[in-house]
């Protein structure tokens, strides 16, 4: 009788390592697919068929090397970016960064408690006992729960972003376009196109990821021994995201676009796919929304909590109790009731409490990714794990594009 075939113990060392390690990168990378990000996808799906599905391909590259450095970064130095901006730079430009990204924070954060609430609705549950319910298990997740415990729950919501792919393989859509639209480049010159094609990449690279996945992988304790594990997780969780991004385009584009119709929201989106996709495929699509936006208002407070006691020296981590940390809990707790509150509000003006928050960001976003580059060029922190001459251009384009298309999000929406 022939004995099963096993992995051999340096490949099962190596596979548990990498276990024990993931976390950081697909978490951050999933979580920027949040409320915002599936209704902007959703929209672009809508309007212009398959016609930005090769943005996604830059997209991804950029996604992965600035989350790569981010990550690179907390694990040699055992610091979160904030605290690094702090020594780094002057203490206002460090005050500038939080309150910037304080006031983009917490403007998401309304908006993912809002596709709670819009998920839930479509699910046929009122968003009064929805968005209190959600909130509560959030807190109690992250301040009563344990760090392991919190991980594998955002794990477990992550894999969820699988129904936008079921979603959209129910939509029966042209692959042959939506490849050829993929690999081949095209553009529109006229100011709504260009609007949109600025936020879908705008809203997958935020300055919130970068400070998030940094403060990750201090507060997990990852060596520098392990990075490798943790690069390989990066660049993954960049492909899976922008895999789901591709799939609610697809699905829209096959559905809305090809009947005529136009959407403003996520929620629009799934119930337009019910008469032409199905029930089943509206439903899943509805169930994304929602396990989207509760991962999203999860981590956005948490974000939110890391990058300001970092930058002022508070005591900071999700192991740690309200009693250790009371400033990053009670930021943290603030954050989380703040965009609970405010969502519960009747008439809300969703669409403009996101745009200010787009814009917020589009003007942080290009201070952020200067000081991320150079501080890892730095040497007196970064040691031998600066970037090399040839990832420096790579890096350095990247950063570049992204501080254009930041800069072309904010003159646009003024303009508009």
């Amino acid at each position: 009788m022939r004995r099963p075939k096993v992995l051999p113990r340096i490949g099962r060392t190596r596979l548990l390592l990498f276990l024990a390690i993931i976390g950081p990168g697909l978490i951050t990378a999933n979580a920027d697919n949040d409320a915002g990000g599936i209704a902007t996808y959703s929209v672009a799906g809508a309007r212009y068929g398959y016609s930005m599905l090769w943005m996604l391909l830059l997209i991804t590259f950029s996604l992965a090397v600035t989350q790569e450095m981010g990550a690179r970064m907390g694990v040699v130095t055992g610091q979160g970016l904030a605290a690094l901006i702090r020594e780094r730079f002057r203490v206002r430009l460090t005050l500038f960064a939080m309150a910037a990204m304080l006031v983009a924070n917490l403007a998401t954060t309304v908006s993912e408690f809002s596709g709670i609430a819009s998920g839930f609705q479509i699910l046929g549950a009122s968003k009064y006992f929805a968005i209190p319910i959600a909130g509560i298990f959030i807190w109690l997740l992250v301040v009563r729960g344990s760090y392991k415990i919190a991980e594998r729950v955002f794990l477990v919501f992550s894999a969820f972003y699988v129904t936008y792919i079921i979603s959209g393989m129910m939509a029966h859509p042209d692959w042959g376009a939506a490849l050829h639209s993929t690999l081949v480049p095209s553009f529109q010159l006229n100011a709504g196109y260009i609007l949109l094609f600025i936020a879908v990449i705008g809203t997958t690279i935020t300055p919130w990821g970068q400070f998030f996945i940094q403060a990750y992988v201090v507060d997990k304790g990852i060596s520098i021994k392990h990075f490798r594990y943790t690069k390989i997780e990066v660049i993954a969780g960049a492909i899976i995201t922008d895999v789901i991004a591709l799939f609610i385009i697809v699905a829209c584009a096959a559905t809305i676009f090809k009947t005529g119709g136009d959407i403003q929201t996520a929620d629009q989106a799934a119930q337009a796919l019910a008469p032409l996709a199905g029930q089943f495929a509206s439903a899943l699509f509805a169930f994304g929304l929602l396990n989207a936006s509760v991962l999203a208002a999860g981590i956005l407070p948490l974000a939110t909590a890391y990058a300001i006691c970092e930058a002022f020296g508070f005591e900071s981590g999700v192991n740690r109790s309200f009693r250790e940390a009371p400033i990053f809990h009670g930021l943290f707790t603030f954050s989380l009731a703040f965009g609970a509150l405010v969502a519960l509000i009747p008439n809300l003006p969703l669409l403009k409490i996101m745009y200010l928050a787009q814009d917020v960001n589009g003007i942080l976003l290009p201070f952020i990714l200067i000081f991320v580059m150079v501080i890892i060029n730095d040497r007196a922190i970064m040691g031998d794990y600066t970037n090399s001459r040839r990832y420096n251009v790579v890096a350095g384009l990247t950063t570049a594009g992204l501080i254009v298309l930041s800069l072309l999000l904010v003159a646009t929406s003024f303009f508009s």
